[in-house]
């Protein structure tokens, strides 16, 4: 989780392959109307968002129901936000995925073909209620060393037969 910038996508398809856990990207369960407000530059609502982090919500009882493990990048910036991702759940844990303003506005102004544009970095950053439970993991280092990091720290393991991330 973090704001837009900060490599939930990159992190996470890097750490669900070298698990071997599905990933999702929150992206793709946004209703068009979200992402046309988005592209637009105008921030989301909570009542914009709750309808997207219920179906988030939705495939991860789905997944977790057949006995699968999966990451999912989602900003989820608020706690009510978490809160409805099945916040307290044991077998749910947060990675805040955090930077300054100034790398996240840099990656931003470099990323190309996201609906997301840099200029709602701010609002996203006024919206941020860091959480108190996550594991805090801190952007500047390469996806790959990220990955490593919260591996060890989450101490989780690769499912067996999984692909490593490294070359």
């Amino acid at each position: 989780m973090g704001v837009s910038g900060a490599g939930k996508s990159t992190v996470g398809r890097q750490l669900a392959a070298r698990l071997g856990w599905e990933f999702h990207d929150g992206d793709d369960f946004h209703p068009p109307a979200n992402v046309a407000k988005m592209r637009s530059g105008t921030p989301l609502t909570d009542d914009d968002r709750t309808p997207w982090l219920m179906a988030i919500q939705g495939r991860m009882r789905e997944i977790h129901s057949t006995g699968r493990s999966a990451v999912f990048a989602c900003s989820a910036l608020k706690n009510a936000h978490r809160a409805l991702l099945l916040h307290g759940e044991s077998w749910v844990r947060f990675i805040h995925l955090q930077g300054s303003r100034d790398l996240l506005a840099q990656r931003l102004g470099s990323r190309q073909g996201h609906f997301m544009p840099a200029t709602l970095l701010d609002s996203q950053l006024a919206t941020l209620e860091p959480p108190a439970d996550a594991l805090a993991v801190d952007v500047g280092p390469e996806p790959e060393a990220l990955v490593t990091q919260i591996v060890e720290r989450l101490g989780v393991s690769a499912t067996p037969g999984a692909a490593s991330t490294r070359a």
